[in-house]
């Protein structure tokens, strides 16, 4: 077999953008076909994926992407097993080219819907398996999620400083100004849910199963106590935990004299109008 010049080499590198080693390798196997050659990468990175299935990916990043009017939001996590991998560039480059993804596949939620996007040409799925081959790790996508506002209204939105927690909630407003006005609340909201983690919105919205849960607990730590005094005492119990769980209900991070409500109330009527809390999302990796 003819020997592998360097500059052969180097284009699989660009083509590929795999190491120098790898590619020599590649095209020593496959008689110097090019894309013989790009196929043979392919495939060490879905056999890597394949090996290392079963590989715990505890470590990444959260991304956001914001379309240009605002009106449309969404959050993805791109998740590895090494906090040196989601730290390499190669890994940042894949993260940015998730952001763009999200504002431009066709569905609202899903990863599976990600993989499938074509961005510069190439399915998202396929540039996984190609950074897997680089890194040598099992890597995926965790969580998407994409809001779009129907109506007046404002998504707020927050990413952690280290790109591993992120939130973004969608509010109502009476008007279009009072939205425009509402940008630093929700923000700070954003702030809030990213950094006290609720539950869920409202008492409505929480899991019926962990309301029965919380219930059994509260009257097995009264169980002692007279029976016509039981059921106050876990109404009260329940009434606490919907205070420190539910968005609406807690105490607001910025100023704890207020709820979350009655800061937006405030930030609103300021505004001229009213505005409410219509849903939040809160992705955390690790």
């Amino acid at each position: 077999m003819a020997e592998i010049s360097a500059s052969v080499v180097m284009k699989l590198r660009k083509l590929s953008g795999q190491g120098m080693m790898d590619c020599k390798k590649a095209l020593e196997e496959t008689g110097g076909d090019m894309d013989k050659a790009l196929d043979l990468l392919r495939k060490k990175g879905l056999a890597t994926l394949a090996k290392r299935a079963d590989k715990e990916t505890s470590e990444g990043r959260v991304v956001r992407a914001v379309s240009a009017d605002g009106k449309t939001v969404a959050l993805a996590t791109l998740c590895c097993e090494t906090d040196f991998v989601a730290n390499n560039d190669d890994f940042k480059a894949a993260c940015e080219t998730l952001t763009q993804c999200a504002l431009t596949v066709s569905a609202d939620q899903g990863a599976e819907a990600l993989m499938e996007c074509v961005c510069d040409g190439k399915k998202f799925s396929d540039l996984m398996t190609e950074l897997v081959s680089k890194t040598g790790e099992k890597t995926q996508v965790g969580d998407y999620i994409r809001y779009r506002l129907a109506g007046d209204g404002i998504i707020g939105s927050y990413v952690h400083f280290n790109s591993k927690v992120a939130t973004m909630l969608e509010i109502e407003a009476s008007s279009d100004a009072v939205a425009k006005a509402l940008g630093v609340i929700a923000n700070e909201i954003a702030m809030h849910i990213t950094a006290i983690n609720p539950v869920a919105l409202d008492r409505s919205s929480v899991d019926p199963a962990v309301v029965a849960r919380e219930r059994e607990i509260a009257a097995d730590q009264v169980k002692d106590k007279p029976a016509n005094m039981v059921d106050k005492i876990v109404d009260g119990k329940m009434a606490k935990f919907f205070k420190d769980n539910c968005l609406v209900d807690q105490p607001f991070v910025k100023d704890d004299s207020k709820t979350v409500t009655e800061a937006l109330n405030d930030a609103a009527k300021a505004a001229g109008g009213t505005a409410k809390i219509k849903r939040f999302v809160r992705f955390e990796i690790g």
